[in-house]
């Protein structure tokens, strides 16, 4: 189904793709039965809209990481901003979501047409070891079909799909009507002890969060230094799947581009406008960031957040990428903070952050409360990361953190 159209201009200037696009729902879409907007902040209309920039939702689109390098040789492109159109239209035919691009689904039907190996199962055994032929499957439908064009990050990751005979599929690969479960894969950065360290921790990481009361899905595993994920943006079952809307909360507060600097009031307050609980996903928002700063994920950029559409309701999807980011060797620090919005001063302390939001005094009492009974659980968080399985020497390195987050919370009472 043809959900919108959206046309750019040929020029590039300096090395850059002018950003100009032309975007417009199909008709036939708009005046169908209830259509769902491509994205939460564009309504769906029967208007055609010039734009001086991409919708921001595209961005969710563009392949990143291992996906992008594959994608630019592949396409002999170097890596700069004027590529990013061509990569969307060659990546983006199975992201993560329900979006996907015309141009690109064709061209990942050509790509399969031009290699003769087919999309076969593979067992348990055979995924983790990693085979030949496996490699040359993945080849053929995996940076394509098992999405890793399409899963933003550094950290390798596939897209695979559980069948139903209970061998293991690149995702796009499969029929609907023979999927059981969907999984994103993921390898460590790079080869360094480091690299493991944080992708094994990952899995016990993902543990505290959901013993914490963080809104998880079900818990990742650890399987020869590979992290298998449960997806949360596919419902299979009854010889269906079903593709939940799913979008960062970059692409919600309007952030092109990659690797922008947040202000985190500025997302908050993105999140408040679209989701249908403003005061549960202000409460649930705030706790993750404790979290991030008690445990020392520092990788918190914005699309490392995400709105999704469940039944009808708007909320934050469960908690994804929520690791100890400290230890990547590559130095991650946080690139989404409270900055005061007049002064652009950050604010590190809860006291402060508190006051400088738009609350009505009723919804600030509500989210004090949230925090600070959030605070007195933080008492038995370093024994709890212990039951999870968190390596001693990651505990003992952010109790110092943990407490100072806790101290800030019961603060204020």
């Amino acid at each position: 189904m043809v959900a919108a159209d959206a046309s750019f201009s040929d020029i590039v200037r300096n090395g850059f793709r002018a950003n100009d696009c032309l975007f417009e729902y199909d008709l036939t879409y708009a005046f169908g039965n209830a259509p769902s907007p491509v994205s939460l902040v564009i309504p769906v209309d029967a208007d055609r809209h010039v734009r001086e920039a991409w919708p921001t939702f595209l961005y969710d689109l563009v392949p990143q990481g291992n996906g992008r390098k594959f994608l630019l040789d592949h396409l002999k492109l170097p890596d700069a901003q004027a590529s990013d159109v061509p990569l969307l239209c060659a990546g983006a035919f199975n992201p993560i979501g329900r979006l996907r691009i015309r141009e690109a689904v064709h061209y990942y039907e050509q790509h399969v047409e031009r290699h003769d190996v087919a999309a076969e199962g593979f067992d348990f055994d055979e995924l983790l070891a990693r085979s030949a032929d496996f490699h040359e499957v993945m080849m053929v439908h995996g940076m394509l079909a098992t999405g890793g064009t399409g899963v933003q990050g550094v950290a390798p990751k596939y897209l695979l799909t559980e069948g139903q005979d209970g061998k293991w599929y690149p995702d796009a690969a499969l029929a609907d009507d023979r999927a059981r479960r969907h999984y994103i894969l993921k390898r460590p950065r790079g080869p360094s002890e480091h690299d493991r360290k944080v992708l094994r921790n990952e899995a016990a990481y993902m543990k505290v969060a959901h013993r914490l009361g963080i809104r998880t899905f079900d818990l990742p595993t650890w399987h020869a230094n590979t992290l298998f994920v449960p997806r949360f943006d596919r419902r299979a079952g009854n010889g269906c799947v079903q593709r939940l809307h799913q979008e960062s909360v970059a692409s919600i507060a309007g952030l092109a581009g990659f690797g922008t600097q947040a202000n985190q009031f500025e997302l908050l307050a993105a999140i408040r406008k679209v989701v249908d609980a403003p005061t549960d996903e202000t409460i649930e928002f705030i706790r993750r960031d404790v979290l991030n700063l008690a445990m020392r994920n520092t990788d918190n950029h914005a699309r490392n957040t995400a709105v999704q559409s469940v039944d009808g309701v708007v909320r934050l999807t469960p908690l994804f990428d929520f690791a100890p980011m400290y230890l990547d060797p590559e130095g991650v620090t946080r690139s989404a903070r409270w900055y005061h919005r007049e002064i652009r001063k950050e604010l590190r302390h809860w006291t402060d952050i508190l006051d400088h939001l738009a609350l009505s005094d009723r919804e600030r009492s509500q989210v004090v409360d949230a925090l600070v009974r959030f605070g007195e659980q933080l008492e038995t968080l370093p024994d709890c990361m212990r039951e999870a399985g968190v390596d001693n020497d990651i505990v003992e390195f952010v109790t110092p953190s943990v407490e100072a987050q806790r101290t800030q919370l019961l603060a204020l009472r």
